[in-house]
Formats: structure tokens, sequence, C-alpha cells
């Protein structure tokens, strides 16, 4: 449970609703060290990325900051490339555990769900997790998350100032993508600052280590509301085999299946809405 920059909201984070308030000036938010080095070409493919993420070098290392795992971010190095990751090694089962409710039972925090929520993302087209792989840090198994550059601010710093979206229709679609991600991967850990913004108006999720419960229910149905067309049609390609392949390495045979349940949920859902449902995606 991190509150960090990297490249990670609530699932039950209203509608934006425009409404007219005076200009704020907000500062951005420094996510790289002055004494770092170049940051990250915006051309960079996810497989580059995740190259560098498991061979760079790792030299400074220092507590992310706030959160309870005790995460790292480290800046790493390729002799070209310097760029910060975020490095989480929590990995802990209980039979009962900290929730939103109460508490938890069969209690799951595990850095191995960062990897499997960035190559869920890709596999239904969302874009909206930073590229994360496994990797060893002094022996022990963990998740290197890339580092988000040019952060604004997070979703609960947005609402505080009161600053609004410059696309408000396209902030709309972000947002209502956020809320079936979440129900699909039950992500019982979601807040403002697990999601944030960078200055050109992007949104990037967040911090998923308690994600993935065994659950084959909605938590919230009623945040399923309408769905991109093309993210709805990966959602219906998703099958035992495709997860298997790729993601069988972080996630169980029964949260799998718990996986594709929700996921039924939510097509049915947005298939009941009728053509008012879906919407092609601003880009």
């Amino acid at each position: 449970m991190e509150r960090h920059r990297v490249l990670g909201w609530t699932a039950g984070l209203s509608l934006f609703v425009a409404v007219a308030v005076l200009p704020v000036h907000v500062a951005p938010l420094p996510t790289q060290d002055a004494a770092v080095g170049p940051t990250a070409p915006p051309s960079m493919s996810d497989a580059e990325i995740e190259k560098f993420l498991k061979d760079g070098r790792v030299g400074r290392t220092r507590s992310a900051g706030k959160g309870v795992t005790n995460s790292l971010r480290a800046t790493l190095t390729d002799g070209t490339l310097t760029h910060d990751a975020h490095i989480q090694m929590i990995d802990e089962r209980k039979t009962s555990g900290p929730g939103a409710k109460g508490a938890e039972l069969n209690f799951r925090d595990s850095w191995s769900f960062n990897v499997a929520a960035y190559r869920i993302d890709r596999l239904i087209g969302l874009n909206l997790v930073p590229v994360s792989v496994e990797r060893d840090w002094r022996g022990k198994a963990g998740a290197y998350t890339w580092w988000i550059d040019d952060v604004m601010m997070d979703e609960g710093e947005r609402l505080k100032v009161g600053l609004q979206p410059k696309d408000p229709a396209k902030w709309n679609e972000t947002m209502q993508l956020v809320r079936i991600f979440d129900q699909l991967i039950l992500n019982v850990d979601r807040n403002m600052g697990n999601l944030v913004i960078t200055n050109d108006w992007r949104v990037w999720a967040i911090d998923h280590t308690r994600a993935f419960r065994l659950h084959k229910t909605l938590p919230k149905p009623g945040n399923v509301t309408r769905c991109d067309r093309k993210v709805l049609e990966a959602l219906k390609a998703l099958n035992s085999q495709v997860l298997e392949r790729e993601v069988g390495r972080y996630l169980t045979n029964w949260e799998r299946e718990a996986l594709l349940a929700r996921r039924d949920a939510i097509v049915a859902i947005i298939e009941k809405g009728g053509a008012g449902a879906v919407f092609d995606r601003k880009q």
C-alpha cells in the first residue's frame, strides 16, 4: 500500500462534473532528482522499458516515501539511459489482514500483483498501468516498476485544489475505464493517491499489491457504466489459456478463474447497456 510517484485510484471515484472555478496554479511535482540524468525518451516501447528495468544497473536507492511495505526508489542506468524505478518486495499471506471494511480473510499483499496488473492492462488495451517486471533485489524477488516522469499531482490533490481537467469528456472516459479495471482485478486498496496525473493530463494507475481477490462477483457493479469499444472486445477475448500464458507465474488458478468470472459480469453489464454503454476512447 504505497503513496508514491510511479508509472497504479479509488474504485468508487465519482464521474467528473464540469463546474466553473477560478484558475488555480499548481506547481509541478518533481519525480526525478536533478542529478539523476536524462529521462527516458517518449518513444520507448514497453519492451524497451522492460529490458531496462530487468538489466539496468542499480545505483542509488532510498525509501520510496509514504507507505507500509518498505519499498525503495532506485536509480537505474544502462550506460546510456538513467531513470528511476520503484522496487517492491512485499509478499504477505495471512488468514486475516486489514481490509477496507475491517478484517479481510485470506489476506494477500504481493509485489507479483503489480506485474500481473501491468500485463492484464496491456492485454485489454488500457495503457493505464506503468511497466512492471519481476527482478530480484539482493536475493529476494520483487517488482521493479517504471517511475513516472512529469507528475503534476495525484487525484486527491486535484480534488483538493479544485483543478478541472483540460478535456472533461476524455477525463470521464478514463475514469470509467479505471473503475472497470479495478472491478476486473478486484483491487481493494485503490485510493486517490494511487491515481497520478502528469503535466499532459495523462492518468496513471499505480500500486496493485492488494488486488486479485478470489471473489467471483463484482464488489461494486454500479461502478461499471461505460467501456471503450476496443477494450470491451479485448475483455471478451480473455480466456484461461491467455491468462495462464501471460500471468500464470503471478496468479493462481483460483485468482485467474475469479478474474474471468468478474470479466463475465462486466461484459454482461456493458452489453445490457446497449449502444450508450460503449464509446470510442479519445486519444
